[in-house]
């Protein structure tokens, strides 16, 4: 397993479309809210928790297309299927994979984003944590689209449709507990939610994609 994530995390600096491309999309995202809504820092600092999240969710989607497509082109996903690690498994690591070289990025370099849209002070430590507890939940459910359209010519549009609505829940509560956090409300509830969704993808969605996988290499 262990050889398996080392393997996907060269992968994903080789082929590109890792933590470099995700960033800067990030960052963009970042500079270009300030020029559509206007300099007003009282208004970014009450959005910045929503808007952090929304584009490190969409940073996520860049790269879900490369979770198991190379896998697919040169063949190696039907070695792993009949390798001695489950499919439970392998689907395990690649979200895992792309959590390090996506989610975890996102992650660290939020706090720094949130200096341009003036995030209260207060907000930091609890956007981190919501993003820390959250994008786990965005690398399975990603993973389990890309299982989904693994071998479509040009699936990457169908994959984001199909991830997207399944992103929502995320976005709603790990926004809602960063910006209660900046505001200095109760976070009880929006923290347990979020910690909820993570725990439940992780615990039950590895089985749904190897159960896909298995019928796309059939």
């Amino acid at each position: 397993m262990i050889s398996l994530l080392i393997r996907d995390l060269k992968l994903a600096f080789r082929a590109g479309g890792g933590f470099g491309l995700g960033l800067a999309f990030f960052l963009i995202v970042t500079v270009l809210v300030p020029f559509g809504v206007g300099p007003n820092s009282v208004l970014l600092s009450k959005i910045a928790p929503g808007i952090l999240w929304l584009g490190a969710l969409l940073a996520c989607l860049l790269s879900l297309d490369r979770i198991l497509a190379l896998d697919w082109e040169d063949g190696s996903l039907d070695l792993l299927a009949t390798s001695p690690l489950p499919l439970e498994g392998v689907v395990t690591i690649k979200s895992l994979a792309h959590w390090l070289t996506t989610g975890l990025p996102l992650t660290l370099a939020a706090p720094l984003f949130g200096l341009l849209l003036s995030l209260p002070e207060g907000g930091y430590l609890w956007l981190v944590l919501s993003l820390m507890v959250g994008t786990p939940a965005l690398s399975v459910i990603g993973t389990f689209g890309a299982a989904l359209t693994v071998g479509i010519k040009r699936g990457g549009l169908l994959l984001s449709l199909l991830v997207l609505p399944l992103y929502v829940p995320t976005l709603i509560f790990g926004a809602e507990l960063a910006r209660r956090g900046a505001e200095g409300l109760a976070t009880t509830t929006p923290l347990l939610m979020l910690a909820g969704i993570t725990f439940g993808v992780i615990a039950l969605l590895p089985f749904a994609s190897a159960l896909v996988l298995r019928v796309n290499l059939r």
